[in-house]
């Protein structure tokens, strides 16, 4: 096993794309960190002043603490040059009076009515109209209000994840790294210590998997619950700093200060019970595209169980199925 100081000397500072980590993990520093927050006042006010931007509409207000709201997160690939593609979407939704919060993935090939462009992928509502358009358009597709929106450009994991102190998950399958690591690396069965380099081929690695993408969602899903549970026992300010400054430069949101303080302080409990689930459809090439063409009734059945989790009444087995969908309580 590395030691700290072997660990650290392998930290690399590259942009990596990624897909659906680094969305929770603004969830992660906004639930998980509020007992710091007053101690790095000054630097998460900078940051969060520098990811800050005015979205049109009417602003919905969570300065009570106890208002269940959803809020949009979109995972783009910019390039210079490239405004790019919302190639992750996720609609979190946070119910601070039933202390759980409801991960709902999009497919991003999802076939639908994209304002002014007709029916395309979903995706591209970011390429056309930035976040007005993606915002709009999620709430057409599933009929919901999205209160909030935030972009992340993906990258800066490595960072983020060694700024927590590297974390400790239970791998289930045996394998070596076909290079998103290190080629030839040998992820062993059981439990195992990964800092940033290490989590990205732990996550991305699929075809050694014989679930697939499902597989790989699960562990996403062991990443972030190991961020999750690293961060409650965050005592140093140098981590919260370093989280901050691989963050800062890397989101975008409508959320101002005052909404992240009321998050962090009012909300964090909703990391005791996670939801996840992944909308469901059928791939089809239609006019010499791929697309994943979700039927009405999944739809409908997305809206309600966003709906029950708002009211505090979501029952998550009623709602299973054959998809990457989940439920996991938090360690205490």
């Amino acid at each position: 096993m590395e030691s700290r100081l072997e660990r650290k000397k392998r930290r690399k500072k590259k942009k990596r794309r990624f897909k659906k980590f680094l969305l929770f993990l603004i969830l992660i520093l906004l639930i998980g960190g509020g007992v710091y927050f007053l101690n790095a006042y000054n630097a998460i006010k900078a940051t969060a002043e520098k990811m800050h931007l005015n979205l049109p509409g009417k602003r919905t207000d969570i300065s009570n603490g106890n208002k269940p709201i959803n809020i949009l997160l979109l995972g783009v690939d910019e390039r210079p040059h490239d405004v790019g593609r919302s190639d992750t979407i996720i609609v979190a939704t946070l119910n601070p009076k039933d202390h759980s919060m409801l991960m709902t993935s999009i497919p991003r090939d999802s076939r639908t009515e994209v304002e002014g462009h007709g029916l395309t992928k979903i995706n591209a509502a970011y390429a056309y109209g930035g976040l007005p358009l993606a915002k709009s358009t999620v709430e057409h597709f599933l009929n919901i209000k999205i209160d909030y929106v935030a972009k992340i450009n993906m990258q800066g994991l490595v960072e983020l994840v060694d700024a927590v102190g590297g974390i400790t998950v239970d791998n289930p399958i045996d394998w070596y790294d076909k290079g998103f690591y290190k080629k030839g690396y040998h992820y062993r069965k059981g439990e195992i210590e990964l800092n940033g380099p290490k989590a990205i081929g732990y996550v991305r690695m699929r075809h050694q998997d014989p679930r697939g993408d499902i597989g790989r969602n699960f562990r996403e899903r062991q990443v972030i619950q190991g961020i999750i549970n690293k961060g409650k026992s965050i005592t140093s300010v140098t981590h919260m700093q370093s989280i901050l400054k691989a963050l800062g430069g890397n989101i975008k949101t409508d959320l101002t200060f005052d909404d992240m303080k009321s998050i962090a302080f009012n909300y964090r409990t909703v990391r005791e019970h996670i939801y996840n689930y992944q909308v469901q459809g059928d791939p089809q090439m239609i006019d010499g595209g791929s697309y994943i063409v979700v039927s009405e009734e999944e739809k409908q059945k997305v809206h309600n169980m966003i709906q029950d989790e708002l009211n505090g009444t979501l029952d998550m087995f009623k709602y299973q199925n054959d998809g990457d969908n989940s439920n996991t309580r938090a360690s205490q």
